[in-house]
């Protein structure tokens, strides 16, 4: 005889219900994640040469050599984080050689990100000063760029670096990683290209005139073509 009470759901038919939900829960989440999935892929530089965008002339400095530099070890993380480097040694002749990297990674989805100086020059043995961020003159402007010094006995390296990821201009590690977040959750795959400068002395203060001036020569000379380097 009913007592009018509605009978109680079985423990399994419960546990049944609460695994379904979840399950279309974790479908959906799955779904929205495979929808966000980053698929336009972005590229100033195209599918042109840095060899090619790179002047061998830079006022009155000269193409000298290709080595000398210090880069990353070759090895299987390095060759995937480049898609294309550039090395070059310039002259004038009277001051100290100027030394240009440019490295450029496409599709930067967030797992590999390009080389930074600060972790490339201590695998070298170098010990480097506190990172400081200072503008950069650039046509009527300025960038922010990163200044340090890398130093081993015998050799005081000063050094002006910037990364260009997309559209962004991160100055440090987490910028960086931040930019290529923001990209990829819009469905953007940004490139990403690192310029460095560097010249060996140990006057910080003179080499970085030199470094800021070579610089904004490149940029200049590089004309409409600037936009694979800087923002």
């Amino acid at each position: 005889m009913s007592d009018g009470r509605e009978p109680h759901a079985s423990p399994s038919l419960s546990l049944d219900r609460r695994r379904f939900l979840v399950g279309g829960l974790l479908a959906a989440g799955a779904a929205t994640a495979y929808a966000r999935k980053p698929s336009e892929v972005v590229s100033y530089l195209g599918d042109r040469k840095l060899e090619d965008l790179i002047p061998k002339q830079i006022g009155a400095w000269d193409y000298l050599t290709s080595s000398g530099l210090v880069v990353p070890t070759e090895d299987a993380l390095s060759a995937a984080l480049y898609s294309q480097l550039v090395t070059r040694v310039y002259t004038n002749g009277k001051d100290a050689p100027m030394m240009l990297l440019v490295a450029q990674g496409a599709g930067q989805s967030g797992v590999l990100q390009i080389h930074r100086p600060e972790f490339c020059y201590p695998a070298g043995g170098f010990e480097l000063s506190p990172i400081v961020p200072v503008p950069l003159p650039v046509g009527g402007g300025a960038i922010d760029v990163n200044k340090l010094s890398a130093t081993i006995p015998g050799r005081a390296e000063q050094i002006v670096y910037w990364t260009r990821v997309g559209n962004h201009m991160p100055l440090s590690w987490a910028q960086q990683r931040m930019a290529v977040a923001m990209d990829n959750l819009k469905g953007i795959i940004p490139d990403a290209v690192l310029t460095r400068i560097s010249t060996i002395d140990t006057d910080r203060d003179a080499a970085f005139s030199r470094l800021a001036d070579f610089a904004e020569q490149l940029l200049s000379k590089m004309g409409a073509n600037r936009n694979v380097l800087i923002a």
